[in-house]
């Protein structure tokens, strides 16, 4: 089994205790994120392809939480689509802390922003591309802004999406692609 580490060895704030977060690939289609602290070691199996895999404290509480993009279909979109899951370390444990179906558009890709912001490249139906921020707000992610919209190619929509996203980087955060 490969392991690939984009964790980020913390102290909390809140916890007093140092927590890494990665991302283990097995397969194509089966992950497992690990959360070690200094006491426990804890997996939470993810049976899909894994395509972006961040850090960062997504609900201010002071801990560090786990972004990890999947692809797969839900009970809402049957088809096979990038989704965002978030998890959090509940005494030790990797715990969901939002599991979403989707943000606003079709996700492509997302980064985590200094301030708890999650930057996402998405695209509608009228097949253009947005870069939009969201913010966490007492259950999930919601809206804050847009950064550009109606982006016609995609080459140059993500271009914008990396050089924006990356100006807003936040020191307390590792990011990176999981991949095998």
């Amino acid at each position: 089994m490969k392991s690939v580490f984009f964790g980020l060895a913390l102290m909390s704030c809140l916890h007093l205790q140092a927590q890494t977060f990665r991302v283990e690939t097995v397969s194509d289609s089966l992950s497992w994120l690990v959360l070690e602290t200094d006491s426990t070691c804890d997996r939470w199996r993810l049976p899909y392809p894994v395509y972006q895999f961040q850090t960062g404290d997504v609900d201010g509480d002071g801990s560090i939480d786990a972004m990890v993009g999947v692809v797969k279909k839900t009970r809402f979109h049957r088809e096979l689509g990038r989704r965002l899951f978030i998890f959090k370390n509940y005494r030790g444990k990797v715990r969901p802390l939002w599991m979403g179906s989707k943000l606003g558009g079709e996700l492509v890709d997302f980064r985590f922003l200094e301030g708890g912001f999650i930057r996402a490249l998405e695209t509608g139906s009228d097949e253009r591309y947005t870069i939009t921020d969201y913010q966490w707000e007492e259950f999930g992610m919601v809206f804050a802004r847009f950064i550009e919209k109606k982006i016609i190619q995609k080459d140059i929509a993500y271009e914008k999406f990396i050089r924006d996203s990356a100006g807003s980087a936040d020191e307390h955060h590792e990011s990176g692609t999981a991949t095998r």
